[in-house]
């Protein structure tokens, strides 16, 4: 076992591996950025090392100064959280070249899978079911471009080869529109990913969207923790997750689940990582996989009492899967709400001086945040300032549960989304589990569309 790691990111989630490196007895560094200076996890860190100003690129972005930070500080081990490098093949590849372990994916799974056209074909290849479209990046002869459209079917989505986030997608619902929306896609995937190639998928009009988190080790043995449903979102960012998914049956999760593991047998998967579907009519599809833990990672631990982060860091020191498949059993229902610095109802990000800050708690529930009264959220990064996770017999024991932390939670000096969350467990269509990848965006529509 690893005697240091470091842990390259910020905010909740270089918390949230500060506590399993203390859980495991491992000493942890810290690297902050000069906005980060007064966060928690650096001031109750076992080391920290500013490595730059406020700026990503010359901070969380910047290789050579984590790995200087790595070595001054004798680290042994670097954990890259989500976001940031955590998906960057480079950074794998020049962390292990500089004698590290890298606490993740070897940088060949990363490359493969970050790559959508080259993950949809590993996937078709594993047996895996991916929604139907181009066989690989669209041409660039028009008249191809609208021939696979028209086969594909309309409406159909463009998709950005080097993707993520949420950007670089357009959905395209008639031929007309079809060329002028991929050239304005091209432009946003160079500009926003450096490579301007786009394939394209049939448009799903209500699907869920619904993930499978697995864990790999160095030889071989693969097992799912089952699924999440995250289909509560907006512009593809996710707002609310939820464990297990509403009305996924045993045989669903028992057959997408196994798909998956076979998958990663397929391509030689090591460590967590998370398979994304889109649900609809009981067929699920693949879209792509996560090569990193994910925000969400903390529902799953509670419906399963397997801490994510922890199997990482021992499958990353050489250590067998300590779980068999066998070994996995669905407990009650969890919920996660994601806590941001924003308008609740215009999303306008709301940085600042938190001036008092309080968290509901309780039986069942996990409050998953690095900020404080006092603390100033820096206007540089993205806007979550943290996590209320709960856990319930049953998913409307868990849905009472998370109103009440709600209720109790509190933030002075800055606005937060938590009036959004409140209405949601309160509204009827949330309570049935009816919602699709659509739903917040035609709620928000409706209940709020002069906000």
């Amino acid at each position: 076992m690893f005697e240091k790691i470091l842990i390259a990111n910020r905010g909740e989630i270089a918390l949230r591996v500060q506590r399993a490196c203390r859980a495991l007895g491992i000493k942890s560094v810290v690297i902050y950025s000069e906005a980060d200076k007064d966060a928690k996890y650096v001031k109750i860190a076992d080391e920290a090392v500013c490595i730059g100003p406020a700026k990503s690129a010359q901070s969380y972005l910047h290789i050579p100064a984590i790995i200087a930070a790595a070595e001054i500080t004798n680290a042994q081990a670097i954990h890259p959280g989500y976001g940031f490098l955590s998906e960057n093949a480079e950074f794998a590849r020049r962390v292990e070249g500089s004698g590290f372990v890298f606490i993740g994916p070897r940088p060949a799974n990363i490359a493969t899978m970050g790559d959508k056209v080259k993950a949809k074909e590993a996937m078709i290849s594993a047996g895996v079911p991916v929604v139907p479209g181009s066989d690989g990046e669209l041409p660039l002869n028009d008249k191809e471009a609208l021939k696979i459209a028209k086969k594909v079917g309309y409406p159909v989505i463009i998709k950005a080869v080097a993707g993520g986030g949420g950007r670089g997608m357009r959905v395209v619902h008639a031929e007309e529109e079809l060329l002028s929306l991929l050239e304005v896609t091209r432009a946003e995937a160079l500009s926003g990913f450096g490579n301007p190639n786009v394939y394209m998928e049939r448009f799903l009009t209500k699907p869920r969207h619904i993930e499978v988190q697995v864990l790999a080790d160095e030889y071989g043995n693969v097992i799912h923790l089952g699924e999440r449903d995250c289909s509560i979102q907006r512009r593809h960012q996710k707002i609310i997750e939820e464990a297990p998914g509403v009305g996924i049956t045993d045989k669903m999760r028992k057959d997408i689940g196994q798909a998956c593991v076979k998958a990663c047998k397929a391509i030689n998967y090591r460590g967590a990582g998370t398979f994304e579907f889109l649900l609809e009519e009981n067929e699920f599809f693949f879209i792509e996989m996560n090569t990193r833990v994910q925000v969400e990672h903390t529902v799953t631990e509670m419906i399963t009492g397997i801490d994510i982060v922890k199997e990482q860091i021992y499958v990353a020191s050489g250590e067998k899967l300590r779980y068999k498949q066998s070994d996995v059993e669905i407990r009650g229902h969890a919920i996660e709400c994601r806590v941001n610095a924003e308008d609740p109802f215009s999303f306008i990000p709301s940085p600042g001086k938190i001036d008092q800050c309080h968290f509901g708690g309780g039986n069942g529930v996990r409050i998953d945040s690095h900020v404080y009264s006092g603390y100033t959220v820096p206007p540089f990064y993205d806007s979550m300032i943290g996590k209320i996770i709960v856990h319930g017999a049953n998913r409307q024991e868990a849905i009472n549960k998370m109103k009440g932390a709600l209720l109790e939670t509190s933030f002075t000096g800055i606005k937060t989304n938590i009036p959004l969350h409140l209405e949601l467990m309160q509204d009827k269509g949330f309570i049935e589990g009816a919602q699709s990848i659509h739903y917040l965006e035609h709620y928000l529509k409706i209940k709020h569309s002069n906000s």
